[in-house]
């Protein structure tokens, strides 16, 4: 067998060679031209400057062109780049092109004189003066490529001894505020003494400035109006004096703050309300003006920050847009400022503005339906149906209520089951305040977002047929909050849970007296407590090459009502209101790592994902719909949807068959390679690697032990996923390398077909 590999590898290599061998694109360089292959710069630094260890890697940046890019000593993208320009060439090249493809970089495009010019003009905006470039050029004639290097010796740079504000005399005397607002800027400097001349830190400064300016009401200031000058004459060894001073013709009123006069809200701004008669509201000094009663005025109010007598911040009026945003009743947010013509020599010292807040809303209500086809591990397969209805603010503040109603219908097919079917039915609802509803009014201590209250309940029934009914029974009431745009928490501080086992046949009977871990996970369904989540999302952030998502989840049953419970008469456990509850801690942590590779859209993202419940007290095992699944879609995709583990444990008996394989811990790792094919049709090749394992000994191979890393169930696939505008429709194709009670194997003749709405993570 090792012969037989052997002989593959060298197959496989003579494959590559020959195709990469066709990949030369000597012959088709034009005459009299050479292939540029950059060059390096080597910086001569003759008196031990310490502060210069990035610059030689950012003199590098500038040498232009980019050189083509090489693999194994050959030019993939150029030679299909030439293919292409050939006379009908075909649907391969064209797509190749597209996709790899280059634009030759010719040693005729460098222009070396320029270049060590560019290099030059960055030593001196680095603070290094009467700096010494030459060049080299080395041709290969053989190869028809060429490089250019660059040596470039510099001295002692200049470095930073005073920073001070230069004072229009005229102005000064005329007592204008922006000067003294400047030199108390200064003392927040990133400009600190000894700094190196830096034309960057500069811009970094003028752009702080401008910051702090504008959060004093200086409404239309620009930094452009800074300028710095440097002085070196004054000071020896090689120190220079900065001084910040005003452009010449800048307007006065540019250099003096704005305060708000006047703040007029418009709540309902659509087509048909133009020119209609208003009614007006006055809250805190701000007027709400709107035809009709679309939202009440107090409830509006609290997400305003800017009011009358306060000086324009635009830092308050982002948060004001973003707060009236998170409510979900508007679609779009305009706050304009108006300035108010100025009387008086009051125009010398301060402004004023009128500021205009029109919101266009959404659509008030909506109704939306689903139908999906649903296949699981156990063979149950069919439709199912939701409905759902959406008011976006049904008590007039903001208040979101929806209501969904589902219906569910599977029949078990195959050659090892009876044909049995399941019936789910389902409604719930839920009521989201955009405010915090508990004693005292906290609101005004969140600036950016006001956190909202969710009131939720619901009723789920589903009958499985020859087994059971099953009727469920839950409400919660808790917060969510975005503490900035990464971070949001959501706390559950009343959680509730009741599920009822209805009619229970014979045959499911049997099934639980042969499952004791299922039995125990089904006897304690009432669950009482608190649930905390904690999320990190830098996902929606396009100017970030590498983005971080973090979801911590934290669960906690049973303590609040142990303070209740009460032992019954020959039993062990103890019941609340006459029920057994349940009591664990549960706690999970979902961390994925998504890295740009490519404007185009080639990307890689990693996964891991962990995650324990305890049960303890009145609990010997976890409530079935509190534990863990592993294998699907949005999980392990070389294994069917809830059906790996628990370990090694391989159901064998036909009543296993019925139910979902579940656990105590769950590990999972993905690792996933993203590019663009053809328009909104995107790829991904991907390995996934996973399984859940239980803390007690009670199905065999079942147990999390020290081995646990030899019990991973692993795959490999591909996938296709159409992306229009972020709606994702997902098809992937994996297949085993490993189950986690074998050895590696690759079986490629039982694909596993995913498909799914959205990216995996």
């Amino acid at each position: 067998m090792l012969n037989n590999l052997g002989k593959y590898r060298v197959i496989i290599v003579v494959l590559v060679i020959t195709m990469l061998s066709a990949c030369s694109v000597k012959k088709y360089i034009p005459e009299g031209e050479m292939l540029f292959r950059g060059g390096e710069v080597k910086v001569n630094d003759t008196l031990g400057n310490q502060d210069i260890s990035s610059l030689e890697s950012e003199l590098q940046s500038l040498l232009y062109p980019d050189p083509n890019t090489k693999f194994l000593g050959l030019y993939p993208g150029l030679h299909y780049y030439y293919k292409a320009q050939k006379e009908k060439p075909n649907f391969i090249i064209r797509f190749l092109n597209k996709k790899i493809g280059e634009k030759p970089a010719y040693f005729s495009d460098v222009n070396v004189k320029k270049t060590q010019e560019l290099l030059e003009n960055r030593l001196e905006n680095s603070g290094f003066f009467y700096t010494r470039t030459s060049s080299n050029i080395e041709k290969d004639s053989i190869s028809k490529t060429v490089k250019t290097n660059y040596t470039v010796t510099i001295g002692e740079a200049y470095h930073l001894e005073n920073y001070t504000v230069e004072v229009d005399s005229l102005e000064k005397a005329n007592h204008v505020p922006i000067y003294y607002q400047l030199e108390k800027a200064l003392s927040e400097t990133i400009l600190k003494k000894g700094i190196r001349y830096d034309l960057d830190a500069f811009k970094a400064e003028r752009e702080r400035i401008d910051k702090y300016l504008k959060d004093l009401g200086y409404y239309n200031f620009n930094p452009t109006f800074i300028l710095f000058q440097a002085d070196t004459n004054l000071n020896n060894n090689r120190t220079f004096n900065l001084y910040l001073k005003l452009k010449e013709g800048v307007p006065l009123k540019s250099k003096v703050p704005y305060v708000i006069d006047h703040v007029e809200v418009y709540p309902n701004v659509s087509k048909d309300t133009t020119g209609n008669v208003a009614d007006t509201t006055r809250i805190n000094e701000v007027e709400f003006i709107q035809n009709h009663l679309f939202f009440k005025p107090y409830r509006l109010d609290p997400f305003i920050l800017l009011k009358p007598g306060d000086r324009f911040d635009p830092t308050k009026s982002k948060y004001t847009s973003q707060r009236i945003s998170s409510i979900g009743t508007y679609k779009f947010v305009n706050i304009n400022f108006e300035e108010i013509e100025p009387i008086g020599e009051d125009s010398l010292k301060l402004r004023h503005l009128k500021t205009t807040i029109s919101l266009s809303p959404l659509n008030k209500r909506s109704l939306r339906s689903e139908l999906q086809g649903v296949t699981k591990s156990n063979d149950f397969t069919g439709p199912d149906l939701s409905l759902t209805y959406l008011n976006r603010n049904i008590f007039k503040g903001g208040e979101s209520f929806s209501a969904r109603g589902n219906f569910g219908y599977e029949k078990q097919f195959g050659r090892n089951t009876n044909g049995s079917s399941s019936l789910r039915l389902g409604l719930n609802a839920a009521i989201t305040f955009p405010r915090l509803i508990f004693p005292g009014n906290f609101d005004k201590y969140f600036k950016y977002a006001i956190p909202k209250t969710r009131i939720s309940t619901g009723y789920d029934f589903m009958r499985r047929t020859q087994l059971y009914t099953l009727n469920s029974y839950s409400a919660s009431f808790g917060y969510i909050w975005n503490a900035n745009q990464w971070v949001t928490h959501h706390i559950e501080p009343i959680k509730v849970n009741y599920v009822k086992v209805g009619k229970r046949s014979e045959i499911f009977d049997s099934i639980l007296d042969g499952n004791p871990f299922l039995k125990r996970s089904f006897e304690q369904q009432f669950i009482a407590g608190l649930n905390y989540t904690f999320t990190y999302n830098e996902l929606n952030n396009p100017n970030r090459k590498a983005r971080l998502y973090a979801r911590f989840n934290f669960d906690l049953a049973g303590n609040a009502v142990s303070l209740f419970g009460k032992t019954r008469e020959g039993d062990s456990t103890e019941s609340f209101l006459g029920l057994s509850y349940a009591q664990y801690i549960k706690g999970d942590l979902d961390l994925s790592y998504h890295v740009r590779l490519t404007q185009s859209g080639h990307s890689l993202v990693g996964r891991v994902f962990g995650g324990i419940g305890v049960p303890y007290g009145n609990s010997s095992s976890l409530p079935y719909v509190k534990q863990y699944f592993s294998g699907g879609s949005y999980s392990v995709r070389s294994f069917d949807i809830r059906g790996l583990g628990p370990g090694t444990y391989n159901p064998d008996t036909e009543g296993d068959l019925y139910f979902d394989r579940s656990g105590d811990i769950r590990l999972e790792g993905n690792f996933e390679y993203r590019f663009p094919l053809i328009s909104v049709l995107k790829g991904a090749l991907f390995f996934d690697a996973g399984n859940i394992w239980n803390l007690s000994d009670n199905l065999e191979g079942g147990k999390f032990t020290s081995d646990f890393h030899k019990q991973f169930g692993i795959g490999t696939g591909v996938g296709l996923r159409v992306d229009v505008q972020g709606f994702v429709i997902r098809f992937d194709f994996a297949a085993p390398l490993k189950r986690p009670e074998s050895d590696w194997k690759f079986e490629a003749d039982k694909p596993v077909f995913n498909f799914a709405i959205g990216y995996p993570f």
